[in-house]
């Protein structure tokens, strides 16, 4: 009769307080609400940074970064726009890019391969190394796309040395 008793008492009152304890508005939920609220971004169009990617390598690219920085290493996020008709000779790049194109026709062409196109919307992954290939923004308007990046930006032009653009 005893153990009964003890686990009536578990039930009864330990087993409601523990539930208590994790149930919306306890103290985790809102030490955690605070602190997703205490890492929002917010970062309207009108307040983006942009700044000349390289004026003498790459005359009217632009970049915003979102985080990290896209010159010092490390992940980054950033916003580039090519000028309409921008083009880019044959080069690599050191880091693997993820890239979505917001506005433009973004188009590519690998080594040896067939151009593509892209417009707004598209996704690409850009390979890092040895991904030889050029890059143009078709003449109709400029080229917004995002990057997101686990190194600095680069840009190593086929048969030019070490040469980079930041």
């Amino acid at each position: 009769m005893r153990a009964r008793n003890v686990v009536t008492l578990v039930v009864t009152f330990a087993l409601p307080v523990a539930v208590l304890a994790q149930a919306p508005g306890g103290t985790q939920t809102k030490r955690a609400a605070t602190s997703a609220q205490s890492r929002l971004v917010v970062m309207p169009a009108s307040d983006m940074k942009w700044t000349d990617l390289d004026p003498a390598g790459a005359p009217g690219v632009k970049v915003a970064d979102l985080w990290g920085n896209h010159a010092s290493g490390g992940t980054f996020g950033a916003l580039f726009r090519l000028p309409a008709g921008f083009a880019a000779p044959l080069h690599t790049h050191t880091h693997d890019m993820k890239v979505v194109i917001i506005s433009g026709t973004y188009i590519q062409a690998p080594e040896g391969k067939p151009e593509f196109l892209l417009g707004p919307g598209s996704y690409f992954f850009q390979p890092g190394g040895s991904y030889r290939h050029t890059t143009i923004c078709d003449k109709a308007s400029d080229c917004v796309f995002f990057v997101e990046s686990m190194g600095p930006f680069d840009l190593k032009p086929v048969g030019a040395g070490t040469g980079s653009t930041k």
